[in-house]
């Protein structure tokens, strides 16, 4: 039997892309290396069932019948649970390799529930018969009913909630941001508030000179913008910007042949525009600002090109854009991530409340100066490897 196509594995559901883009974009578009036996393992999403996730599509994908029906498949087939039905006529050998899968994934998640509430009882208690079906009833990705046996319910339960949670990664990284953007303005504050005038005031120029080197930088184009793809098409892909080509260029950037872009995919091609900002030789460009403003573009190039909401840019929505008066018109430019959050900074700090005490930012947008950053190489070190994934079970037997 040949092994499932990559088009196969982004079908099972358009969310489920994620688990594949959920990465590190590199910084340089190299020429893909083609392998004799590419690796298929999917980067972790951080969800809890991750691995289980994974493994049941792996089995799926090795189904002749199955593997058929999700390519004929579209994106409301998957969410509404038409496809699952599908489960009921693959072979008996897949079946048998499910029902191993759900009874592991069942049993670790009693390994979890055992070791939480005995790490909550008293020595005295942990005797106690514990009510596991009622446990178990929390985890929204299986059905706990039938703790034997993989069904229809089973994966119309996976793809429901892997869809759901992994629809947030997005909006879960913006708060992530925004939490990292707080707490480095505190620490710029509490360590201008440790000087004294003099270098307070040296201090100050300093950052104004930083910031000032960071807003000089070249025009950046906007994402899926004609200016911003022929810029591609010249300088990474090494063509002549007078023969730009939309339907070669997405050809181009399907790296894995699929058919599609994908987000990992699209986000590549907004290397050139972020390198304008930003350099992680320059002390005053953060990185994970950087970052966030990757996510931004891939966001604004999504919501005006992939219309049917499937997070996969087809040739022919992807032509159809180049169509669009939108796609020559591109005014002054893509704003930067810091352009846009000093006028919201600026915006909200009217209407926000005097903040608390215990850490919190000690001052008042009516009565005091907004807070001045610390120059970028005294700053504390920030951990900007964490992840911010949508949120788990906290595995609480009180309430059940």
């Amino acid at each position: 039997m040949p092994p499932a196509g990559p088009r196969a594995a982004i079908l099972l559901t358009p969310l489920l892309l994620l688990l594949r883009t959920i990465v590190a974009v590199p910084l340089e578009r190299g020429t893909p290396k083609k392998e004799e036996n590419p690796a298929t393992e999917s980067p972790d999403t951080g969800l809890y069932y991750h691995r289980y996730l994974q493994e049941v599509i792996n089995v799926l994908e090795t189904d002749g019948h199955f593997r058929e029906k999700l390519q004929a498949a579209n994106a409301e087939d998957i969410k509404s649970g038409k496809l699952s039905r599908e489960l009921d006529f693959v072979s008996h050998h897949v079946r048998t390799k499910l029902d191993e899968l759900k009874r592991q994934e069942v049993s670790r998640l009693r390994m979890l529930l055992k070791a939480k509430l005995d790490a909550e009882q008293e020595p005295s208690e942990q005797d106690v018969q514990v009510d596991h079906l009622s446990l178990l009833k929390q985890f929204e990705h299986l059905d706990p009913q039938n703790q034997h046996t993989f069904e229809a319910r089973d994966l119309e339960l996976l793809i429901q909630t892997a869809t759901r949670d992994l629809a947030q990664y997005d909006a879960a990284h913006h708060e992530e941001f925004k939490r990292y953007e707080m707490l480095k303005e505190h620490e710029r504050r509490r360590y201008l508030e440790s000087l004294g005038e003099e270098q307070r005031k040296e201090a100050e120029r300093k950052l104004e000179e930083q910031q000032r080197r960071h807003r000089e930088h070249p025009k950046v184009n906007v994402p899926g913008s004609q200016a911003q793809l022929k810029e591609v098409w010249e300088e990474l892909d090494g063509l002549d910007p007078n023969r730009f080509n939309p339907k070669t260029f997405f050809i181009l950037h399907d790296i894995n042949s699929d058919g599609v872009l994908d987000e990992q995919e699209l986000e590549a091609l907004f290397t050139k525009e972020l390198e304008k900002v930003y350099d992680p030789k320059n002390e005053e460009d953060d990185m994970r600002e950087m970052e966030e403003e990757r996510l931004r573009m891939r966001e604004h190039v999504m919501k005006n090109v992939d219309t049917n909401q499937d997070r996969l840019v087809t040739l022919e929505e992807f032509l159809a854009s180049t169509q669009r008066k939108e796609f020559g018109d591109t005014g002054e430019g893509w704003e930067a991530v810091l352009q846009m959050e000093q006028r919201k900074q600026q915006q909200q700090a009217l209407n926000a409340p005097a903040p608390g005490p215990q850490g919190q930012l000690g001052f008042h947008p009516d009565r005091d100066d907004a807070p001045v950053p610390a120059p970028a190489d005294d700053q504390k070190d920030v951990d900007t490897s964490e992840k911010k994934f949508p949120e788990q079970p906290q595995l609480d037997s009180q309430s059940l």
